[in-house]
Parts: structure tokens; C-alpha cells; sequence
């Protein structure tokens, strides 16, 4: 562990955190050099704690002392980009022990576990538009160098620029860009730039647009620049402590062309994604852009449905429209198809961007987390990608019929599923799906199916949720003996002896272990996730300095066995 910087949360890859110093930087910063000029824009807004050591190219340095009241940048030697790893490694300085807060240079290639609390990425201001460049080397560097350390990228940061940064896993950034443009002429904002000459009025209120566009020079667009920064830098924090960083950048990041491409490149590293994203959040997924279909937690959701659900009802299948209310049994509409169907049918909801959501999975998020956009057309991608999921959720589960209670537009998805599967679908919307004649259908395609109890529908529901939290079959090795108490949505799932094992959270939709059925998880087949922890008895939470090791598997929001 480092010992000057902390995490404190996350969304995504993006974190809050602190930088340990005498006096505690909250992450992410803005940040300046300990001596910098007081005249400079930044003044006063950047936090002034950077201390560089210099370049080992001028002079050898003596390892520098340090203090805590600054993050002491090592001697280092800065190397042209594309420079061979081997030439690299040849030149990079000794990374002395140091017991103040320390931060190390690296490069791409020479990223790697040096004992620093911080690392700055060498040459950085050179990939500013260069999307693939980027994310290469924010996600290698990000993976090469401890969890627990900060990142910083010098010379890059824009106030448009700077939610992405964070969002790629960026702690650290400082306004030399900024100030730099302005003193070119460059007005910036969150949503692009213009050139100072260009503009009648400021369209901003802070300190330096108050003195009026008459009086308004390049030192003074300078300084309009740094607060523009640190404002939109507030902005992401906000978005971070969230949960929301991503619902932000979908429409932000468009201002830019390689800002879109970068977040794009991005939801392309899934592994690195992944890890970092956790399984259940607490706030509303807004989804405005075909770019959320691509979000891990939408891409995980369709996985695990199309991988670990296993439908066990012997009924027919029912493919419904979703509905603006969440949870969807709750919405007017499913209340009209649930009185059509009796329980003499499987539902399943068709939704973008969700894709395929089964009637035991509604509450389990996202499905009930999100908002849409409705416009009633659907696009290209949209149907591909539902209409993919679709379809692989219809080969790993068998049914007796298929029945498309759906409107006109939802028919390319069926239409190709139907084609991919060489299976024909039974329609029975004559105009849209809560008419009288299109209820009355549904209910006669179903005449003389045979109803499912409240028994089979509960159990069902409580194993297709361990299905679905932790893999193929779970809920069968889990849920053996099964007896449910309570109501949806809170169904406590308990053994044949009476014992409670586990209870479906109303929240998010999945399964929290009691000691009894965290005893189960460990003696069944089912692969666990643990945590060790050091040689004491915890009364409570326990927290990171207290945990020894962990499963590469965990994401926040898993149940664990310590």
C-alpha cells in the first residue's frame, strides 16, 4: 500500500481520493508546482504542493529530501516518445526508498511498481487528440502501476477535456494547458473553445469575465481558463461521488471529436473497465445516447442473462415491450399484460438499452435503474444489439412457443431473430400492445396453459438471482432445500430446517448471504469469492489496511467470505 494516497471511492475507473500531504488534497486536483510564480493564473486555484527534484539529463541529483507538506517528484529522465523500451530502461534513474510523499515519472513502456505514492505520465501533452494513443497509455500505465497510487498527466487538461481524464483514471492534472491557450487567444470552456477575438460578450461570470469584454485581454482569458478548469474538474468530482460520471460524459465528451473517440476506445478495454465498475450502484442510469449500450454495467447484464439465467418455467414465453416505470410489473401497462397472461406464460421484457430482461430478474440492476429515451423509432444499433441478445437468450432456453406481444416497430428485432433461430413467433398486437383486441388476443393464444403457483414463481425467482450473481446453476446447488417467507420484493429465501440463508435486496435486485447461507456457499460447488484478512477478530467492517488478499474476481458491491 501507499502511504500518501488513499482512495476513498469510485465510478468506473474514475476515483475519489486524498493525497495525504500536511495539508490534504482531495483527488481529483488541480495542482501546481510548490514555487510557482503568485502572479500565475492558477494561483490561488491550483493547489500549489508539487515539488520537482528536476531532470537527471542537466546534472545527477542527490536524492532529495522531502517533506510532508509536498509531493516531491523524483530525478527523472524524460525521453522522446516512441523511444524502444530497451533504450528506455537503460536510461530510467534509480527509484530511491523514500519516506515522503514521492512521485515517480514513467513512460508506457517503463511503467511499473516503483514505491511511489504518485506516478506522472512522461510526455502526456503529446497524446491530446490522439484518442487510440490515449487510452493505451492511461490504461497500461493505469494496470502496470499500484492500485492504490495517483495518476497524473501534466500539460493536458482543458476544462472540456477534463471529465474524460478523470473518467479514464486520471487523479491529477494541472492548468498549464489552459493557461498556455489563453495566452494564445483561446477562450475555453466545458464545451469546446473560441477564439477570444471572435467574441461580442463572455459567456461565463467568474473573477476575470466580470471586468467586461472591453477591458478583457489574453492574461485575462488566461485566467478565465484555470477557473473554467476548476470548475468543470468540480463538476466530475460530483459526477464521481455519484455515481454519475458516465450519464455527464455521454453528452460533454461530444463537444469534442476525440473526446467521444477516447470514451468509445475506452468501453473497447473491457477487462479494464470491468473491474472497476461496480455490480450495483445506488443512483439512476440515464440513458440518452446509443453510447450506453456499450456501458460494462449494460454489456454485464445481457452476459450474465445470456450466460448464467436458466429459465425454469415449462410455460410458454411472452416477449413484452418494457415501460417507462421501473420496476415494470409496477407500470400500468405490464398490469395489463400480467391480466392477460394469468401466470400461464413466461414474461420476458425487450428493452433498449437493457436488451433482454426476464420476469425474476426486473428488479435486479440495472433493469430497474435506468431512464430512456422513448421516441418510438428504434436505431440501427439499438436493434442489433437487442435483437442479439435476444436471440442468444433464446438458445440457451427452450420454450414450448414464443409469443410476440409487441407493436410494429419492435418487428426487426423479431424479424431477425426469427430468421437466426428458423423458428416462427406467434403476433398478437392488432394495434398497439394495451388495446382491447391485442389483450384479448394475448389471453386467447394462452387458453388452456396451465397456471403456475406462487410457490414455483417465488423459488424461481430466488435461484435465477443466484443464478445470475454467481453462476450457472447456483441457484440449484445454493437453494436445494428452499422455503420462501415474506412478499416481492423482499423474498427471504430459508432452508427445509426453517433456517434463513439469504434475502433478495429491494434495491438492487440480488442476494445478501446470512452467516447460515454464507456457510452453505462455501460447502457447495459454487465458486466463492474470499477475502483474507489479518490475524484479528473484526467486530464490524473491515476496512483495507486490514485485508491480506483478495480474489481477482471481487467487484464492489459482491457478496465475499472473509
Amino acid at each position: 500500500m501507499t502511504d500518501y494516497f488513499e482512495v476513498h471511492g469510485g465510478d468506473g475507473a474514475a476515483r475519489r481520493g486524498e493525497l495525504r500531504l500536511a495539508s490534504p488534497v482531495s483527488t481529483p486536483a488541480l495542482v501546481a508546482d510548490a514555487d510557482a510564480d503568485v502572479d500565475r493564473p492558477d494561483a490561488g486555484i491550483a493547489r500549489a504542493v508539487l515539488a520537482d527534484a528536476g531532470s537527471e539529463w542537466v546534472a545527477e541529483r542527490d536524492p532529495p529530501a522531502g517533506d510532508e507538506s509536498q509531493l516531491t517528484v523524483l530525478p527523472h529522465r524524460a525521453l522522446p516518445a516512441g523511444t524502444p523500451a530497451e533504450v528506455q530502461e537503460a536510461f530510467a534513474p534509480d527509484s530511491p526508498d523514500a519516506d515522503f510523499p514521492s512521485a515517480a515519472v514513467v513512460s508506457r513502456e517503463t511503467a511499473a511498481d516503483h514505491g511511489a505514492d504518485a506516478y506522472v505520465l512522461s510526455g502526456a501533452a503529446g497524446l491530446v487528440g490522439h484518442a487510440a494513443a490515449f487510452v493505451d497509455a492511461v490504461t497500461s500505465v493505469r494496470e502496470s502501476v499500484p492500485p492504490d497510487s495517483a495518476l497524473y498527466l501534466p500539460g493536458v487538461a482543458t476544462p472540456a477535456n477534463v471529465a474524460t481524464l478523470v473518467y479514464a483514471g486520471v487523479d491529477l492534472v494541472d492548468a498549464d494547458r489552459a493557461v498556455v491557450r489563453g495566452t494564445e487567444g483561446h477562450y475555453l470552456t466545458a464545451d469546446g473553445h473560441a477564439f477570444l477575438d471572435d467574441l461580442d460578450e463572455l459567456p461565463c461570470a467568474c473573477p476575470a469575465c466580470q471586468r467586461g469584454r472591453e477591458a478583457f485581454g489574453r492574461e485575462d482569458c488566461a485566467e478565465h481558463n484555470v477557473h473554467a478548469l476548476a470548475a468543470a474538474l468540480r463538476t466530475a468530482r460530483r459526477r464521481v461521488r455519484e455515481g454519475r460520471l458516465r450519464d455527464y460524459l455521454e453528452g460533454q465528451a461530444r463537444h469534442e471529436q476525440w473526446l467521444t473517440a477516447v470514451v468509445r476506445r475506452l468501453d473497447r478495454e473491457w477487462a479494464y473497465l470491468e473491474q472497476r465498475t461496480p455490480l450495483v450502484r445506488t443512483a439512476e442510469m440515464t440513458a440518452a445516447t446509443e453510447d450506453t449500450i456499450r456501458r460494462v454495467e449494460i454489456q454485464r447484464f445481457a452476459r450474465r442473462v445470456t450466460e448464467r439465467y436458466r429459465n425454469r418455467f415449462d410455460h410458454p414465453l411472452v416477449v413484452v415491450p418494457c415501460s417507462a416505470r421501473k420496476p415494470y410489473s409496477d407500470s400500468r401497462s405490464h398490469g395489463q399484460f400480467h391480466d392477460a397472461v394469468q401466470y400461464r406464460a413466461h414474461k420476458v421484457s425487450v428493452t433498449s438499452p437493457i436488451g433482454v430482461v426476464p420476469q425474476e430478474l426486473e428488479l435486479t440492476y440495472p433493469a430497474q435503474h435506468y431512464d430512456s429515451v422513448v421516441t418510438g423509432h428504434w436505431s440501427a444499433n439499438e436493434v442489433e444489439f437487442v435483437a442479439d441478445v435476444l436471440e442468444r437468450y433464446l438458445r440457451r432456453n427452450d420454450y414450448p412457443e414464443v409469443i410476440a406481444h409487441v407493436p410494429e416497430d419492435y418487428r426487426p428485432i423479431t424479424d431477425h431473430v426469427e430468421d437466426a433461430l428458423d423458428r416462427e413467433f406467434t403476433y398478437t398486437v392488432a394495434d398497439h400492445p394495451t388495446t382491447g383486441d391485442s389483450l384479448s388476443n394475448l389471453a386467447t393464444e394462452l387458453e388452456g396453459e396451465l397456471k403456475y403457483g406462487k410457490r414455483e414463481r417465488q423459488h424461481n425467482t430466488v435461484r435465477a438471482v443466484a443464478d445470475y450473481q454467481f453462476g450457472p446453476g447456483a441457484g440449484d446447488d445454493l437453494f436445494e432445500g428452499l422455503r420462501i417467507r415474506g412478499s416481492h420484493p423482499g423474498l427471504q429465501a430459508h432452508d427445509d430446517d426453517g433456517e434463513q440463508l439469504a434475502v433478495v435486496t429491494r434495491n438492487y435486485g440480488t442476494l445478501a448471504f446470512t452467516l447460515a447461507g454464507a456457510r452453505r456457499w462455501v460447502e457447495s460447488d459454487v465458486p466463492t469469492k474470499r477475502v483474507a484478512i489479518d490475524d484479528f477478530v473484526p467486530h464490524g467492517s473491515v476496512l483495507a489496511p486490514g485485508v491480506v488478499d483478495a480474489d481477482e474476481t471481487i467487484r464492489v458491491g459482491d457478496e465475499v467470505v472473509v
